[in-house]
């Protein structure tokens, strides 16, 4: 880094940043108003402007959240330090490539006299520099089940997009009770609010960071790309973004209203208030968090709906309509869509634990019953197609199914329908060493290859998400690059996904184009 600052001159204010050897970087930018009081449960709104240059030169403050721990594996780098306290912290963060000569950030900042007036021009010591936007924009969503996690962990770190040419945003959005608590008196889905928020900004701003408002892409992980695939399906988003990629998201992941409310009637009697807004806008932050582990264990099955996520979270978002079937509906279709999930996803929520190895058939079976009407005749379908395979090894391709590759399918098939519309499914199976070996080709593993930061310390040990040892040579680079093609170009590298027949592509030390799984039959139909 140098001792060069660069700044920027967003609609709201001025924001000072750093500049690094590739790239500059501006963290901790505001994209929308502090959710305070009872703001923290109305959608969100315009930062009012300020005065002078904000620095953002270091991370912001964070959503409010308990710590997060996935039993023996070390996930700092996926879920960050935790609350980091502050009211402004719906912010993005914002990578920024500099321009080939290397004496400028590619970005630019509105001047003149004219309300509005953009000239593509980067500010250092007082000089206005001319630039050249038109950058791609990736606009990245992080995931936590809802309740954790934030745009300042390690894992996210967006210099390797930059320095590849890409603007790389990053979100912060409402977590918990203030983002997704189902409230009579309050908006729906918050913390989704805040994301159409986050993107309404990088619409207006992000030409003078270099970005093309134009040629945008929405992208997230578990509960981001859960929400990515909602943003897809929303009115809302037409206009704010070209493209979406969903990691390990799920396109039948929402409760229904009933299932929320049973939530709220829990958080309800948790705190002694009425099951409304204005009595939750009197509650602290500190007690809000304080009451989540009494939210654990909540019987969500209702005589129409299993559980999405299993117990995993009493949080999602809430809709009367899965996302999968408004795009089946006709939402969505103007955009491409990459969409795939992890070989061994239900590995993540066993091996921490133990449980890989010593899962029996009753634990099986429950699980399959937290989802499922017949869970011992979806128990037998998994086996027939499994052969060999141990209870543990049947209990995490039941987890997995149901939490994202079924409703993952199902959001790529309905897209795919669709004449025009430009799909890729992929699946990524490289297998984590971590463990013991046991962690394989788990949830959240292909994010740091996605990011190309597989060199980063906290992510290498036995207890880490990559494990001891070295990742295959070139397949960072190459997942990293497949991603910005589909941002830049709408294609990937491989051929588009024809509706229940594939291909895709399966993303290991090597590639190979594969016809789509026909897995155990969908929790919806089997």
């Amino acid at each position: 880094m140098t001792d060069r600052n660069p700044v920027v001159r967003t609609a709201q204010g001025a924001v000072r940043g750093s500049l690094h050897d590739d790239h500059a970087v501006f963290l901790g930018v505001p994209y929308a108003a502090p959710p305070v009081g009872a703001a923290r449960f109305a959608a969100p709104r315009p930062h009012d402007p300020w005065e002078g240059v904000l620095n953002a030169t270091e991370g912001g403050p964070t959503a409010p959240q308990a710590p997060r721990r996935l039993g023996a594996l070390e996930m700092t780098a996926y879920f960050g330090s935790g609350w980091v306290r502050g009211p402004d912290y719906l912010t993005v963060n914002v990578w920024t490539p500099r321009n080939q000569s290397g004496d400028t950030v590619r970005t630019g900042v509105p001047f003149g006299d004219e309300p509005g007036a953009l000239e593509p021009l980067v500010q250092f010591d007082g000089a206005r520099v001319p630039t050249r936007p038109g950058a791609p924009v990736m606009v990245f969503v992080h995931g936590g089940g809802f309740v954790a996690g934030s745009n300042r962990a390690s894992l996210y770190d967006g210099s390797r997009f930059a320095r590849d040419g890409v603007v790389l945003v990053t979100v912060n959005y409402r977590l918990g009770i203030p983002g997704f608590l189902d409230l009579p008196g309050a908006p729906r889905n918050r913390g989704l609010l805040d994301v159409l928020q986050a993107l309404r900004w990088v619409r207006e701003n992000v030409a003078a960071f270099g970005g093309d408002p134009g040629n945008v892409t929405l992208f997230g992980q578990s509960a981001g790309a859960t929400i990515a695939g909602a943003v897809l399906a929303d009115p809302a988003a037409r206009g704010l973004l070209s493209r979406v990629i969903v990691q390990s998201g799920n396109g039948r992941g929402a409760f229904t209203p009933e299932q929320a409310a049973r939530v709220t009637a829990r958080a309800a009697a948790e705190l002694g208030v009425a099951p409304h807004a204005e009595a939750f806008a009197r509650i602290t932050d500190d007690r809000l968090v304080e009451i989540m582990p009494g939210l654990s264990g909540i019987d969500l099955r209702t005589a129409t709906a299993g559980d999405p996520l299993l117990g995993l979270s009493p949080f999602s978002l809430v809709l009367d309509r899965q996302p999968a079937d408004a795009v089946t509906a006709g939402q969505g279709a103007h955009a491409d869509l990459l969409i795939g999930t992890n070989a061994e996803e239900g590995h993540l929520y066993l091996a921490p634990f133990g449980t890989l190895g010593t899962s029996t058939a009753a634990d099986l079976e429950a699980t399959a019953a937290l989802f499922h009407p017949d869970p011992a005749r979806y128990v037998a379908s998994f086996r027939r197609g499994r052969p060999g395979a141990t209870a543990g090894e049947l209990r995490s391709a039941l987890m997995a199914e149901a939490l994202f590759v079924a409703g993952s399918r199902d959001l790529a098939d309905a897209h795919a329908a669709h004449p025009g519309s430009r799909t890729f499914r992929y699946e990524f199976a490289w297998r984590s060493p971590a463990l013991g070996g046991h962690l394989g080709a788990a949830h959240a593993v292909e994010v740091p290859f996605v990011f190309d930061v597989t060199d980063q310390p906290g992510l290498r040990g036995p207890d880490a998400l990559l494990g001891a040892g070295t990742p295959p040579a070139g397949l960072a680079a190459r997942t990293h690059a497949a991603w910005i093609a589909f941002a830049t170009t709408g294609d990937p590298g491989w051929a588009p996904y024809e509706r229940g027949a594939g291909p895709l592509m399966r993303i290991a030390e090597q590639w190979e184009t594969v016809p789509a799984r026909q897995a155990a039959p969908s929790p919806s139909t089997a």
